[in-house]
């Protein structure tokens, strides 16, 4: 079963602006503004069998189907690692987790709201830092979702 772990951002607008995607059988892919299509997303997720995101099901996942018209959960499994982090009294969102768990973090201090200003940043000021702070952010989430599932499988769920 190969799995990938999924992330996306938005603008203030709603927009998808990054998708981040990583399998343990390839490089992680980064979709970025207009190279985030139907058929990119379709090409970056041949072979997998398995979605797993960070509550994907209530966001990550119907933002793509709104957005691209693809219901990822017609032709892949989904699983939403936030409801395993429920059944072991995890709560919060990602960066909340990772600090209960003590998974490392480059990117203190950047959060949703500030990918939403450094992708604003990039479209009006053309400022490539912050796109490149943005990337390295999703990047982050992404590659900590995979670390997240390894940790979650090794606990035990509260009874």
């Amino acid at each position: 079963m190969v799995k990938a772990y999924l992330d996306i951002e938005t603008s203030f607008l709603g927009e998808i602006t990054v998708i981040g995607l990583f399998a343990e059988d390839r490089e992680l892919v980064q979709l970025v503004g207009s190279g985030i299509t139907d058929l990119a997303l379709w090409k970056a997720l041949e072979g997998i069998q398995v979605i797993c995101t960070y509550n994907g099901s209530r966001f990550d996942l119907p933002v793509i189907r709104r957005h691209l018209h693809l219901d990822l959960r017609t032709s892949f499994a989904s699983h939403d690692l936030m409801y395993d982090c429920w059944q072991r009294n995890l709560y919060g969102g990602l960066k909340r987790v990772e600090d209960q768990l003590n998974i490392p973090r480059k990117t203190q201090g950047v959060d949703g709201v500030e990918a939403m200003r450094l992708w604003h940043r990039y479209e009006t000021a053309h400022d490539r830092g912050a796109l490149m702070t943005l990337l390295d952010y999703n990047r982050e989430d992404v590659l900590n979702l995979e670390t997240l599932d390894r940790i979650l499988q090794g606990m035990v769920p509260c009874a």
